[in-house]
């Protein structure tokens, strides 16, 4: 089974000599059906990143949302 989640991108802070991005999401609940739906069951979450390849960590943007697929592996 997968579960699909949507989160927003709440905050990007790179470190003093750029090695390091930390990459903080929260969980998107409101402001359409989809979201709601998904929330109702998940109404809550957060996900924190420490990101140490600039090529992946400039894949997000504040405030941008994202899809997260969890698949058991």
């Amino acid at each position: 089974m997968t579960v699909r989640a949507k989160f927003q991108c709440s905050n990007i802070t790179k470190s003093p000599d750029s090695s390091t991005t930390v990459v903080n999401l929260t969980a998107v609940t409101t402001g359409s059906d989809e979201n709601e739906t998904w929330s109702r069951y998940t109404p809550s979450g957060q996900l924190q990143m420490v990101i140490t390849n600039p090529t992946a960590a400039d894949q997000f943007e504040q405030g941008k949302e994202y899809f997260i697929d969890i698949t058991p592996c």
